[in-house]
Protein backbone atom coordinates (compact mmCIF):
# COMPACT_ATOMS: atom_id res chain seq x y z
CA UNK A 1 0.00 0.00 0.00
CA UNK A 2 1.28 3.37 -0.74
CA UNK A 3 0.63 6.73 1.12
CA UNK A 4 -2.31 8.31 -1.51
CA UNK A 5 -3.81 7.15 -4.68
CA UNK A 6 -1.86 9.09 -6.56
CA UNK A 7 1.00 6.87 -5.99
CA UNK A 8 -0.79 3.64 -6.10
CA UNK A 9 -1.95 4.68 -9.48
CA UNK A 10 2.21 5.14 -10.44
CA UNK A 11 3.02 1.93 -9.07
CA UNK A 12 0.62 -0.06 -11.29
CA UNK A 13 2.03 1.95 -14.44
CA UNK A 14 5.56 1.62 -13.36
CA UNK A 15 4.88 -2.34 -13.13
CA UNK A 16 2.84 -3.09 -16.79
CA UNK A 17 5.74 -0.20 -18.01
CA UNK A 18 8.30 -2.73 -16.84
CA UNK A 19 6.95 -5.64 -18.25
CA UNK A 20 6.79 -3.35 -21.66
CA UNK A 21 10.20 -1.66 -21.90
CA UNK A 22 8.94 0.11 -25.14
CA UNK A 23 9.86 3.58 -24.27
CA UNK A 24 13.30 2.58 -22.30
CA UNK A 25 14.88 5.10 -24.77
CA UNK A 26 13.01 8.00 -24.44
CA UNK A 27 14.61 9.38 -20.89
CA UNK A 28 15.90 8.76 -17.63
CA UNK A 29 12.67 7.43 -16.17
CA UNK A 30 12.09 4.28 -18.33
CA UNK A 31 16.38 2.70 -17.44
CA UNK A 32 15.73 3.85 -13.39
CA UNK A 33 12.30 1.75 -13.32
CA UNK A 34 14.18 -0.68 -14.82
CA UNK A 35 16.38 -1.08 -11.95
CA UNK A 36 13.50 -2.26 -9.47
CA UNK A 37 11.15 -4.49 -9.66
CA UNK A 38 9.02 -3.25 -6.63
CA UNK A 39 8.10 0.64 -5.73
CA UNK A 40 8.77 2.07 -2.77
CA UNK A 41 6.77 5.57 -2.10
CA UNK A 42 10.55 7.26 -2.23
CA UNK A 43 11.09 5.56 -5.22
CA UNK A 44 7.53 6.47 -7.28
CA UNK A 45 8.20 10.40 -5.62
CA UNK A 46 11.72 10.31 -7.46
CA UNK A 47 10.75 8.61 -10.94
CA UNK A 48 8.16 11.39 -10.82
CA UNK A 49 10.84 14.01 -10.43
CA UNK A 50 12.96 12.41 -12.79
CA UNK A 51 10.18 13.07 -15.54
CA UNK A 52 10.69 16.09 -17.30
CA UNK A 53 7.43 15.75 -18.52
CA UNK A 54 7.43 15.42 -22.59
CA UNK A 55 4.83 13.62 -23.45
CA UNK A 56 6.74 11.45 -25.77
CA UNK A 57 5.55 8.10 -23.90
CA UNK A 58 1.96 8.93 -24.32
CA UNK A 59 2.01 9.38 -27.77
CA UNK A 60 4.30 6.04 -28.17
CA UNK A 61 2.20 3.59 -25.55
CA UNK A 62 0.08 1.25 -27.01
CA UNK A 63 -1.56 0.96 -23.99
CA UNK A 64 -2.10 4.54 -23.55
CA UNK A 65 -5.88 5.59 -23.59
CA UNK A 66 -8.81 4.57 -24.82
CA UNK A 67 -7.22 1.26 -23.97
CA UNK A 68 -8.42 -0.46 -20.95
CA UNK A 69 -4.86 -0.63 -18.96
CA UNK A 70 -5.22 3.47 -19.53
CA UNK A 71 -1.06 4.01 -19.19
CA UNK A 72 -1.05 7.78 -19.02
CA UNK A 73 2.77 8.02 -17.21
CA UNK A 74 3.22 11.74 -17.68
CA UNK A 75 0.26 13.13 -16.23
CA UNK A 76 0.45 10.53 -13.47
CA UNK A 77 3.95 11.54 -13.12
CA UNK A 78 3.20 14.91 -13.09
CA UNK A 79 0.52 14.52 -10.26
CA UNK A 80 2.93 12.63 -8.24
CA UNK A 81 5.40 15.62 -8.20
CA UNK A 82 2.96 17.67 -7.37
CA UNK A 83 2.08 15.71 -4.09
CA UNK A 84 5.81 15.48 -3.43
CA UNK A 85 6.11 19.36 -3.43
CA UNK A 86 3.63 19.51 -0.82
CA UNK A 87 4.85 16.39 0.80
CA UNK A 88 8.29 17.29 1.65
CA UNK A 89 7.57 20.82 1.84
CA UNK A 90 8.17 22.66 5.27
CA UNK A 91 6.30 23.72 7.05
CA UNK A 92 3.75 21.48 5.64
CA UNK A 93 0.65 23.61 6.83
CA UNK A 94 1.79 26.01 4.08
CA UNK A 95 2.05 23.86 1.29
CA UNK A 96 -1.32 23.12 1.40
CA UNK A 97 -2.50 26.85 1.73
CA UNK A 98 -0.33 27.65 -1.44
CA UNK A 99 -1.27 25.05 -3.32
CA UNK A 100 -5.26 26.05 -2.88
CA UNK A 101 -4.77 29.55 -3.81
CA UNK A 102 -0.89 29.98 -4.92
CA UNK A 103 -1.19 33.63 -7.68
CA UNK A 104 -3.55 34.95 -5.50
CA UNK A 105 -1.21 34.63 -2.44
CA UNK A 106 1.65 35.67 -4.31
CA UNK A 107 -0.24 38.71 -5.52
CA UNK A 108 -1.75 39.58 -2.12
CA UNK A 109 1.66 39.75 -0.92
CA UNK A 110 2.99 41.85 -3.34
CA UNK A 111 0.80 44.55 -3.27
CA UNK A 112 1.11 44.32 1.11
CA UNK A 113 4.84 44.63 0.49
CA UNK A 114 4.46 47.17 -1.99
CA UNK A 115 2.04 48.98 0.22
CA UNK A 116 4.06 48.68 3.20
CA UNK A 117 6.61 50.48 1.36
CA UNK A 118 4.93 52.70 -0.28
CA UNK A 119 3.67 53.89 3.41
CA UNK A 120 6.60 53.96 5.15
CA UNK A 121 7.63 56.80 2.59
CA UNK A 122 4.84 58.73 2.73
CA UNK A 123 4.90 58.65 6.43
CA UNK A 124 8.27 59.75 7.07
CA UNK A 125 8.44 61.89 3.98
CA UNK A 126 5.16 62.19 1.28
CA UNK A 127 7.67 64.32 -1.46
CA UNK A 128 10.11 61.58 -1.67
CA UNK A 129 7.04 59.28 -3.24
CA UNK A 130 7.07 61.29 -6.30
CA UNK A 131 10.15 63.12 -6.35
CA UNK A 132 13.14 62.30 -8.94
CA UNK A 133 15.97 60.84 -7.78
CA UNK A 134 18.84 60.36 -9.21
CA UNK A 135 22.17 59.66 -8.52
CA UNK A 136 24.12 56.65 -5.74
CA UNK A 137 22.29 56.00 -3.15
CA UNK A 138 18.52 57.03 -4.76
CA UNK A 139 16.52 54.09 -4.46
CA UNK A 140 17.35 54.52 -0.34
CA UNK A 141 15.41 57.53 -0.18
CA UNK A 142 12.14 55.63 -0.38
CA UNK A 143 13.30 53.27 2.94
CA UNK A 144 16.75 53.09 4.74
CA UNK A 145 19.39 50.33 2.85
CA UNK A 146 19.77 48.41 6.55
CA UNK A 147 16.11 48.19 6.98
CA UNK A 148 15.52 46.78 2.86
CA UNK A 149 18.61 44.51 3.69
CA UNK A 150 16.38 43.19 7.29
CA UNK A 151 13.27 42.90 5.57
CA UNK A 152 14.49 41.34 2.48
CA UNK A 153 17.36 39.30 4.18
CA UNK A 154 14.66 37.70 6.43
CA UNK A 155 12.40 36.58 3.98
CA UNK A 156 15.15 35.52 1.91
CA UNK A 157 16.59 33.16 4.51
CA UNK A 158 13.40 31.82 5.53
CA UNK A 159 13.07 30.69 1.61
CA UNK A 160 16.56 29.32 2.25
CA UNK A 161 15.70 27.40 5.01
CA UNK A 162 12.78 25.81 3.74
CA UNK A 163 13.98 25.06 0.84
CA UNK A 164 16.85 22.79 2.23
CA UNK A 165 14.68 21.03 4.91
CA UNK A 166 12.53 20.16 1.78
CA UNK A 167 15.03 19.02 0.01
CA UNK A 168 16.29 17.27 2.65
CA UNK A 169 13.62 15.23 4.04
CA UNK A 170 13.20 14.23 0.00
CA UNK A 171 16.31 13.16 -0.47
CA UNK A 172 16.41 10.67 2.47
CA UNK A 173 13.14 9.60 1.25
CA UNK A 174 14.48 8.54 -2.04
CA UNK A 175 17.00 6.52 -0.27
CA UNK A 176 20.32 9.00 -1.01
CA UNK A 177 22.38 9.33 2.21
CA UNK A 178 24.38 12.76 2.43
CA UNK A 179 27.53 11.01 2.13
CA UNK A 180 26.29 10.41 -1.39
CA UNK A 181 27.09 13.92 -2.30
CA UNK A 182 30.93 13.59 -1.91
CA UNK A 183 30.05 11.57 -5.49
CA UNK A 184 31.43 14.69 -7.64
CA UNK A 185 31.10 11.94 -11.08
CA UNK A 186 27.47 12.08 -10.36
CA UNK A 187 26.82 15.45 -9.44
CA UNK A 188 28.82 16.54 -12.32
CA UNK A 189 27.17 14.73 -14.70
CA UNK A 190 23.60 15.80 -13.37
CA UNK A 191 24.91 19.44 -13.65
CA UNK A 192 25.41 18.77 -17.19
CA UNK A 193 22.26 16.95 -17.96
CA UNK A 194 20.12 19.77 -16.27
CA UNK A 195 21.52 22.44 -17.72
CA UNK A 196 21.56 21.51 -20.98
CA UNK A 197 17.15 20.06 -20.34
CA UNK A 198 18.81 16.60 -21.33
CA UNK A 199 15.71 14.75 -20.78
CA UNK A 200 13.12 17.53 -21.90
CA UNK A 201 13.22 16.55 -25.92
CA UNK A 202 11.29 13.15 -26.04
CA UNK A 203 13.98 10.85 -26.73
CA UNK A 204 14.93 13.62 -29.90
CA UNK A 205 12.19 14.81 -31.05
CA UNK A 206 10.90 17.27 -28.77
CA UNK A 207 7.95 17.64 -26.14
CA UNK A 208 4.26 16.66 -27.52
CA UNK A 209 1.70 19.19 -27.66
CA UNK A 210 -2.23 18.78 -28.19
CA UNK A 211 -1.14 17.97 -32.61
CA UNK A 212 1.43 15.91 -31.77
CA UNK A 213 3.98 17.36 -33.87
CA UNK A 214 6.74 17.41 -31.20
CA UNK A 215 8.88 20.43 -31.17
CA UNK A 216 11.47 21.98 -28.79
CA UNK A 217 9.90 25.18 -27.66
CA UNK A 218 9.40 23.70 -24.16
CA UNK A 219 12.83 23.27 -23.39
CA UNK A 220 13.60 26.57 -25.30
CA UNK A 221 11.48 28.71 -22.91
CA UNK A 222 12.17 27.13 -20.02
CA UNK A 223 16.11 27.55 -21.08
CA UNK A 224 15.02 31.24 -21.08
CA UNK A 225 13.46 31.09 -17.62
CA UNK A 226 16.66 29.29 -16.46
CA UNK A 227 19.72 31.30 -17.35
CA UNK A 228 17.18 34.41 -16.80
CA UNK A 229 17.15 33.58 -13.36
CA UNK A 230 20.92 32.89 -12.87
CA UNK A 231 21.51 36.11 -14.43
CA UNK A 232 19.59 37.98 -12.30
CA UNK A 233 21.00 36.01 -9.13
CA UNK A 234 24.29 36.95 -10.78
CA UNK A 235 23.43 41.01 -10.93
CA UNK A 236 22.41 40.86 -7.19
CA UNK A 237 25.21 39.40 -6.27
CA UNK A 238 27.51 41.64 -8.60
CA UNK A 239 25.60 44.53 -6.76
CA UNK A 240 26.10 43.35 -3.24
CA UNK A 241 30.00 42.91 -3.86
CA UNK A 242 29.29 46.84 -5.34
CA UNK A 243 27.97 48.08 -2.28
CA UNK A 244 29.94 46.14 0.40
CA UNK A 245 33.58 46.33 -0.71
CA UNK A 246 33.61 48.88 -3.32
CA UNK A 247 31.14 51.38 -1.10
CA UNK A 248 29.36 52.20 -4.21
CA UNK A 249 25.67 52.09 -3.83
CA UNK A 250 22.75 51.34 -6.50
CA UNK A 251 21.01 52.67 -8.32
CA UNK A 252 24.23 51.97 -11.11
CA UNK A 253 24.90 53.41 -14.70
CA UNK A 254 23.23 51.41 -17.68
CA UNK A 255 26.76 49.88 -18.61
CA UNK A 256 27.54 48.49 -15.09
CA UNK A 257 27.77 44.75 -14.80
CA UNK A 258 24.96 44.94 -11.91
CA UNK A 259 22.89 46.25 -14.61
CA UNK A 260 23.99 44.69 -17.37
CA UNK A 261 23.46 41.26 -16.16
CA UNK A 262 19.93 42.38 -14.51
CA UNK A 263 18.87 43.52 -17.88
CA UNK A 264 19.72 40.63 -20.07
CA UNK A 265 18.23 38.16 -17.35
CA UNK A 266 15.20 40.10 -16.70
CA UNK A 267 14.67 39.93 -20.55
CA UNK A 268 15.02 36.62 -20.36
CA UNK A 269 12.52 36.15 -17.62
CA UNK A 270 10.18 38.13 -19.52
CA UNK A 271 10.29 35.76 -22.53
CA UNK A 272 10.87 32.58 -20.66
CA UNK A 273 7.93 32.22 -18.67
CA UNK A 274 5.74 34.07 -21.10
CA UNK A 275 6.68 30.68 -23.52
CA UNK A 276 5.90 28.29 -21.16
CA UNK A 277 2.56 30.10 -19.92
CA UNK A 278 1.77 29.74 -23.74
CA UNK A 279 3.06 26.47 -24.25
CA UNK A 280 1.45 24.98 -21.68
CA UNK A 281 -2.40 26.84 -22.99
CA UNK A 282 -1.45 24.56 -25.84
CA UNK A 283 -0.67 20.97 -24.39
CA UNK A 284 -2.89 18.22 -24.67
CA UNK A 285 -5.01 18.29 -21.94
CA UNK A 286 -4.52 14.67 -21.30
CA UNK A 287 -0.73 14.93 -20.05
CA UNK A 288 -1.70 17.97 -17.96
CA UNK A 289 -2.78 18.06 -14.21
CA UNK A 290 -4.97 20.83 -14.33
CA UNK A 291 -6.09 20.70 -10.77
CA UNK A 292 -2.75 21.31 -9.17
CA UNK A 293 -1.39 23.86 -11.07
CA UNK A 294 -1.92 27.10 -8.60
CA UNK A 295 1.30 27.03 -7.71
CA UNK A 296 2.13 26.63 -10.76
CA UNK A 297 1.25 29.67 -12.31
CA UNK A 298 1.82 31.41 -9.00
CA UNK A 299 5.34 30.67 -9.65
CA UNK A 300 5.66 31.64 -13.68
CA UNK A 301 3.81 34.70 -12.57
CA UNK A 302 5.98 36.03 -9.73
CA UNK A 303 9.28 35.72 -12.10
CA UNK A 304 7.35 37.22 -15.34
CA UNK A 305 6.40 40.11 -12.85
CA UNK A 306 9.79 40.59 -11.35
CA UNK A 307 11.05 41.21 -14.58
CA UNK A 308 8.46 43.69 -15.84
CA UNK A 309 8.90 46.04 -12.71
CA UNK A 310 12.31 45.69 -12.72
CA UNK A 311 13.08 46.69 -16.18
CA UNK A 312 10.08 49.26 -15.55
CA UNK A 313 12.07 50.90 -13.45
CA UNK A 314 15.13 50.77 -15.07
CA UNK A 315 13.30 52.48 -17.76
CA UNK A 316 12.07 55.30 -15.21
CA UNK A 317 14.20 55.49 -12.54
CA UNK A 318 15.12 59.11 -13.32
CA UNK A 319 11.49 59.54 -13.42
CA UNK A 320 8.88 61.12 -10.54
CA UNK A 321 7.82 57.11 -11.25
CA UNK A 322 10.72 55.76 -9.57
CA UNK A 323 9.04 55.66 -6.04
CA UNK A 324 6.10 53.48 -6.62
CA UNK A 325 7.80 51.86 -9.09
CA UNK A 326 10.55 50.41 -6.78
CA UNK A 327 7.94 49.85 -4.28
CA UNK A 328 5.64 48.04 -6.34
CA UNK A 329 8.90 46.06 -7.62
CA UNK A 330 10.24 45.05 -4.23
CA UNK A 331 6.83 43.84 -2.71
CA UNK A 332 7.02 40.98 -6.44
CA UNK A 333 10.58 39.94 -5.00
CA UNK A 334 9.34 39.51 -1.87
CA UNK A 335 6.45 37.38 -2.56
CA UNK A 336 8.69 35.44 -5.21
CA UNK A 337 10.87 35.03 -1.98
CA UNK A 338 8.30 33.69 0.49
CA UNK A 339 6.67 31.59 -2.09
CA UNK A 340 9.52 30.13 -3.69
CA UNK A 341 9.46 26.64 -0.92
CA UNK A 342 5.72 25.91 -1.91
CA UNK A 343 5.42 26.03 -5.37
CA UNK A 344 6.93 24.88 -8.99
CA UNK A 345 10.87 27.08 -8.09
CA UNK A 346 11.12 23.15 -5.77
CA UNK A 347 10.96 21.29 -9.09
CA UNK A 348 14.21 22.56 -10.52
CA UNK A 349 16.09 21.23 -6.80
CA UNK A 350 14.37 17.97 -6.47
CA UNK A 351 14.92 17.08 -10.19
CA UNK A 352 18.44 17.83 -9.84
CA UNK A 353 18.90 15.52 -7.06
CA UNK A 354 16.65 12.79 -9.06
CA UNK A 355 19.32 13.23 -11.33
CA UNK A 356 22.32 12.97 -9.29
CA UNK A 357 20.54 10.05 -8.10
CA UNK A 358 20.06 8.77 -11.60
CA UNK A 359 23.44 9.29 -12.13
CA UNK A 360 24.92 7.60 -9.23
CA UNK A 361 22.41 4.57 -10.05
CA UNK A 362 24.28 4.64 -13.87
CA UNK A 363 28.03 4.31 -12.79
CA UNK A 364 27.09 1.67 -10.44
CA UNK A 365 25.65 -0.46 -12.90
CA UNK A 366 28.23 0.20 -15.23
CA UNK A 367 30.81 -0.58 -12.72
CA UNK A 368 29.21 -3.59 -11.67
CA UNK A 369 28.86 -4.93 -15.96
Amino acid sequence: MHGTKILEEADRLMTVCNSCRYCEGLCAVFPAMEMRRAFSDGDLNYLANLCHGCGACYTDCQFSPPHEYNVNVPRTLAMARAESYAAYAWPRACSVLFARNGLAIGIAAALSMAAFIFGFAAFNDRQVLFGVHTGPGAFYRLMPHNVLIALFGAAFLYAIVALAMGVRAFWRDIGEPVGMLADAGSLWQAMKDAGQLRYLDGGGVGCVNADERPNDLRKIYHHFTFYGFALCFAATCAATLYHYLLAREAPYPWWDLPVVLGSLGGIGLLIGPAGLWFEKWKRDPALVDEKRAGMDTAFVAMLFLTSLTGLALLLWRDTPAMGPLLALHLGVVFSLFITMPYGKFVHGIFRYAALVRYARERRMTEHTV
